[in-house]
């Protein structure tokens, strides 16, 4: 049994057409992808982080989307 959860990702019709024609045309799955991607994006804060570069700090949840533009 694997300890996996969902998630819904709301975003343009055109961006998912074209990211799952690239996914597609590059025989990767796009769950993979995008797990791949999340852990770039980890990396490169907590990189970010250790080199004392701006981090995104927020006091609430609102906050933060604030900041990150969502």
């Amino acid at each position: 049994m694997t300890n996996e959860t969902q998630m819904s990702i709301k975003m343009e019709p055109e961006l998912r057409d074209q990211f799952m024609a690239v996914a597609a045309a590059h025989h990767r799955p796009v769950a993979q992808i995008i797990r791949d991607l999340m852990r770039l994006y980890i990396a490169d804060t907590i990189r970010q982080g250790l080199k004392d570069e701006d981090v995104f700090h927020a006091s609430s949840e609102p906050e933060l989307f604030k900041q990150l533009e969502i």
